[in-house]
C-alpha cells in the first residue's frame, strides 16, 4: 500500500472512510467528521491536503497543512485538542510517517503529528527518523461509583470552599440553577449566551472571545448543532437567579464527556467560583447517570485541575524526519 495525497476539497468523498477509520482506531469524538468539517471550513486555509494510506479501506489518514518551506503538520487549529491523524494500528507508525514525509508535495524535511493522546495513539520510542516531544499534561476524571464517594475523596479545602460559597449565596438571596442545552435548535441562543460571558471578560480585550458571527462562533454553533442532533452535545449553563454566570461547551462520545470551553461572568461572581459550583452539580449528574466513563479536560493542567482529579497524562508531538541524520544536528 502507498500514500495518496489529495486536495482538501476531496475530503467530502472520503468522509465515510474517515469515520470508519476513527471507529476502528482511536474512537474519539474530537476526530469525528462532524467535528473536523466545521473546523476545516472556518479555520482551514485551503492549503491543506488529505493523505490516504491504502485503497477502499484505508489503514491511515491525515489532514495536513504546510509549515514553512520544508515541513508539514497535522491540521491543528487551537479549537481542536488533537491533531487530525487516524490509523487502525495495522502498520508501524515509523513506517507510516516515514513513507508519508516522502510522498508529500515539495521536498519536506520534517512531518509533525501534533497534540497526540497516548491513550489513543501509543507514544513511539525515539529512534531513527522519529522523535517525540512533550506537549502538555492534562487531566481526566473517571466516573465510577457514587458521586458522594468521589466528592469525599476531594481535598478538604475544596469541599469546605464550595460549602461556604453556597452558604454565602443563600445569605445574599441568590438561587443557583443548572440547565443543559441538548437540542440542536437551542444551540444558536446558547452560543450567543456564551459569547456574552466571554465578551464581559479578559478575552474581549484580546479579541479572542466567541461571537455568533465570527469564525469561532460559527464553528462552535455548527459543530454543537451536529453533535446535539445525534444526542451527543451538551451545553451547561449555570444561573445566579435570572443571570447566566458560567457555561461549559461539551461533546460526548465513546464513553467520554469532553469539556471544550468554559466561560464565567467575572462581574457577577459575588466572590464565588461559578464554574466550580457548576462543575460540582454537572459532575454529580454524570455520576448519577452512570452512562459515561470519563470526563476529559484536554486543556493544560492547572493547579485547580488537581483539586478535582489525580489522573494526569502527557499529550505529545511526533516529529518524523526525511533522513535519520537530521534530528542528530537539529536542536530540540
Amino acid at each position: 500500500m502507498k500514500w495518496t495525497i489529495l486536495p482538501i476539497g476531496e475530503f467530502s468523498n472520503y468522509q465515510d472512510s474517515w469515520q470508519k477509520l476513527n471507529e476502528a482506531g482511536p474512537r474519539s469524538s474530537l476526530l469525528d467528521t462532524i467535528f473536523l468539517l466545521p473546523a476545516l471550513r472556518e479555520f482551514g486555509t485551503g492549503e491543506e491536503v488529505l493523505a490516504v494510506f491504502g485503497g477502499a479501506s484505508p489503514s491511515a489518514m491525515a489532514v495536513l497543512r504546510p509549515e514553512g518551506r520544508l515541513g508539514w503538520n497535522t491540521f491543528q487549529p487551537s479549537q481542536a485538542p488533537l491533531g487530525a491523524w487516524l490509523s487502525d494500528g495495522r502498520f508501524d507508525l515509523k513506517h507510516l510517517l516515514g513513507t508519508l514525509v516522502k510522498a508529500l508535495p515539495g521536498f519536506p524535511m520534517i512531518l509533525g503529528l501534533t497534540q497526540q493522546d497516548p491513550d489513543l495513539l501509543a507514544r513511539p520510542v525515539d529512534q531513527g527518523i522519529l522523535r517525540t516531544l512533550d506537549y502538555i499534561e492534562t487531566a481526566r476524571i473517571s466516573i465510577h461509583g457514587r458521586f458522594d464517594d468521589y466528592w469525599q475523596a476531594r481535598g478538604k479545602n475544596l469541599r469546605h470552599n464550595m460549602k461556604k460559597q453556597r452558604s454565602n449565596l443563600d445569605k445574599l438571596g441568590i438561587a443557583t440553577r443548572l440547565d443543559v442545552v441538548a437540542a440542536p435548535e437551542d444551540v444558536p441562543q446558547a452560543i450567543k449566551d456564551y459569547g456574552r460571558l466571554e465578551s464581559a471578560g479578559w478575552k474581549a480585550e484580546g479579541g479572542t472571545a466567541i461571537h455568533a458571527d465570527n469564525a469561532q462562533g460559527r464553528f462552535y454553533r455548527a459543530m454543537l448543532e451536529a453533535f446535539c442532533s445525534l444526542g451527543k452535545g451538551r451545553i451547561y449553563r449555570y444561573w445566579y437567579n435570572d443571570a447566566i454566570v458560567a457555561m461549559d461547551l461539551c461533546i460526548e462520545g465513546h464513553d467520554s464527556l469532553i469539556i471544550l470551553k468554559t466561560a464565567y461572568d467575572e462581574q457577577k461572581s459575588n466572590g464565588t467560583s461559578p464554574a466550580f459550583l457548576m462543575r460540582q452539580e454537572s459532575f454529580r449528574e454524570l455520576f448519577d447517570e452512570g452512562r459515561l466513563k470519563r470526563i476529559e479536560f484536554y486543556g493544560k493542567l492547572m493547579e485547580w485541575h488537581r483539586r478535582w482529579s489525580e489522573e494526569v497524562r502527557t499529550l505529545y508531538h511526533v516529529n518524523c524526519y526525511r533522513w535519520s541524520v537530521i534530528p542528530v544536528f537539529r536542536p530540540r
